[in-house]
């Protein structure tokens, strides 16, 4: 059998060319894995901005990616308890009037970093009546650090189902069903209304659908309620260590149910036991 044996500048001319060819390719490659790199580290919370970037990123309303950076480097800030963050209050209460929940919410919960604070104090106050119960959740938090218990009424809703009502007349088409885990945002249905326009029902919290009132292609009435959810692990958890240091003795029926359900996590349970013991030790009711 005939041995092929390969010519050594032929091989090395092909390697040559091998090389050309896969140039623009590998070029590509780094220039995507750049790009991917730089689109990851600009949008990363995590990375530190200057002071004048914060000011400009607290009024760049039209990317919110941006406030909520600014905003997560002003909590950072005041836990190390940098005092230099109080520049940009008066932009933080600007921020608390915004029609955008999400900004919204995460001023809310910023606030409550600095419960020395009387403009942060007043702003909560009114947040926690806010239109949005994710808004109102986070407002109501942030006033237990100020010992303001404004917002008890509130961490109990957490604690029960939450009743979803429609906004218009129509004809509900929706595929959910009862234990079904959504987050907030989440198209619960698609009302169509008699002209033919079709308004979205989305969700204005995270958690599970305890029961459903108006099934698929039901007939349903403004104000009427279609659906009534429970709320997250996360919003329980934190609920119930907001009570532990607001809550009333009249409270602690409603806390038990969780001390002892079976369908909650070791974790929500413990606390709702600690949060019992807490409120019943205090001798006094706040």
């Amino acid at each position: 059998m005939p041995v092929i044996v390969e010519n050594p500048e032929t091989s090395v001319v092909d390697a040559r060319r091998r090389a050309r060819a896969s140039g623009p390719i590998l070029l590509l490659a780094v220039l995507f894995l750049a790009a991917t790199f730089l689109a990851w580290y600009f949008s990363w919370f995590g990375r530190e901005i200057s002071d004048a970037d914060i000011s400009k990123y607290l009024s760049d309303e039209r990317n919110p990616r941006h406030v909520q950076h600014a905003l997560l480097q002003i909590q950072q800030r005041l836990e190390r308890g940098d005092k230099s963050v109080h520049q940009w209050y008066p932009q933080l209460i600007t921020l608390s009037s915004n029609p955008e929940t999400e900004f919204r919410l995460t001023v809310a919960w910023v606030m409550g970093f600095d419960n020395q604070s009387t403009e942060f104090h007043q702003a909560l106050l009114r947040l926690v009546k806010d239109q949005q119960p994710i808004v109102r959740r986070n407002a109501a938090l942030a006033l237990v650090r100020f010992n303001d218990a404004s917002g008890r009424e509130e961490l109990l809703a957490v604690l029960q189902p939450y009743s979803l009502k429609v906004p218009v007349d129509g004809l509900i088409a929706s595929t959910l069903r009862q234990g079904s885990d959504i987050g907030r945002g989440a198209l619960l249905g698609r009302i169509q209304q008699s002209n033919g326009e079709v308004v979205e029902l989305r969700s204005p919290l995270p958690g599970k659908i305890n029961s459903i009132n108006k099934p698929n292609g039901s007939q349903v009435a403004a104000g009427e309620e279609v659906l009534t959810l429970n709320s997250d692990e996360g919003s329980v958890y934190e609920a119930l260590r907001g009570l532990s240091l607001i809550g009333q003795p009249n409270d602690v029926q409603l806390i038990q149910g969780y001390a002892a359900r079976g369908d909650t996590t070791e974790r929500v349970r413990q606390q709702a036991q600690l949060t019992i013991n807490a409120i019943q030790s205090r001798k006094t009711i706040h």
